[in-house]
């Protein structure tokens, strides 16, 4: 009887300890989200008479998993899918770091391939990522992602936010020649706030300091300040960057760079929602001079079109996208390629 007792508290014990261990396991575990974006297009080539080339692309596609670790710690690691230079689809790492965040809505510190200052905000701001880069990254100035250690934090509800780190400088996509690295800093102060509470919304001036040298050393630096405006109606925001770029020992083997070249970059855009309406109106202009003292060289970028929201998490944006030269255009594809008419959508799951 005695037997049967203890046997019986022992199935009973293991009935209450085997679930609660169970339950302190699952405890232990990261909580881990999953989602993504898919970018997808059909483009026309209007300047191209002779092969009226046309085509349906996907030309991006990230999945996100995001992971809290507990005790202030997230991480981030996201693939990338994109269009190689032979025409297939590749696969590589776009994100993969750990942030560390010990007071919630404080200052962080960031180790890993993480995302760089400013391309990410100025991505956000402008909320069309989908139609292209914006124009720091598209023109080779900045990269979206770098290896290397930073912070970043926000006061008085986005009010004020910085983020600042040291790089690799070379991008998520090239490998670090040498010891070299990049500093980059951003700051953005909100001035008059608006109904949009996001780390974009409201009246804001913003600016981006990055300095740093390519691999076989010279000059890399580039200056960014932006005045933006954003509401629940509408974003419009105006930005001017300057930069310096000298190659002393040109990886590729080519001539080094006798004199720093210094360009110029000014962009403008603006996006109006229509009230009661899922559709916006979007428009931008971007003017790159990659070497401010010599003549011909200038691009002027002209890009407009509607956005139709078909769900919370399907967009389409149909625009023209059409690039004027100051002199000839440097290559005969980039003369076919000077209007482009293109249907695009962005899928979040």
């Amino acid at each position: 009887m005695v037997r049967r007792t203890a046997g019986w508290m022992a199935v009973l014990w293991l009935g209450v300890a085997l679930p609660a261990a169970a339950q302190h396991r699952d405890a232990d575990r990261p909580t881990v989200k999953v989602d993504g974006v898919v970018y997808a297009q059909y483009g026309y080539l209007f300047a191209d008479a002779a092969d009226d080339y046309n085509a349906f692309d996907l030309t991006r596609a990230y999945v996100n998993v995001r992971g809290d670790l507990g005790h202030g710690l997230t991480s981030r690691v996201t693939s990338d899918v994109y269009r190689v230079a032979d025409g297939s689809l590749d696969l590589r790492l776009k994100y993969a770091f750990a942030t560390w965040r010990p007071v919630a809505g404080g200052l962080g510190v960031t180790a890993g391939l993480m995302q760089t200052p400013w391309v990410d905000f100025e991505e956000s701001m402008w909320g069309y990522r989908m139609q292209g880069r914006i124009a720091l990254d598209r023109n080779g100035y900045l990269t979206s992602s770098d290896l290397g250690l930073g912070v970043d934090g926000s006061w008085n509800r986005d009010a004020v936010s910085v983020q600042a780190g040291v790089f690799n400088g070379e991008g998520y996509d090239d490998l670090e020649g040498d010891r070299r690295k990049d500093a980059a800093a951003r700051a953005s102060v909100r001035l008059i706030e608006t109904d949009d509470p996001s780390r974009t919304g409201g009246v804001r001036l913003s600016a981006l300091g990055h300095y740093g040298a390519p691999t076989g050393g010279g000059v890399r630096s580039r200056a960014a300040g932006m005045l933006s405006w954003k509401s629940k109606l509408a974003t419009l925001a105006a930005e001017y960057a300057v930069t310096g770029d000298r190659e002393d020992n040109p990886e590729d083997g080519g001539a080094p760079d006798l004199e720093t070249i210094n360009g110029r970059l000014v962009t403008a855009f603006g996006v109006l929602r229509i009230p009661g309406s899922r559709v916006a109106l979007v428009g931008r202009v971007d003017v790159v001079d990659p070497n401010t003292d010599l003549a011909g060289d200038r691009a002027t970028r002209y890009i407009g079109g509607v956005s139709y929201a078909v769900t919370p998490h399907l967009r389409v944006l149909a625009d023209v996208d059409h690039v004027e030269y100051e002199a000839a255009a440097p290559t005969p594809a980039a003369e076919a390629a000077a209007t482009q008419g293109l249907l695009q959508l962005e899928i979040l799951w």
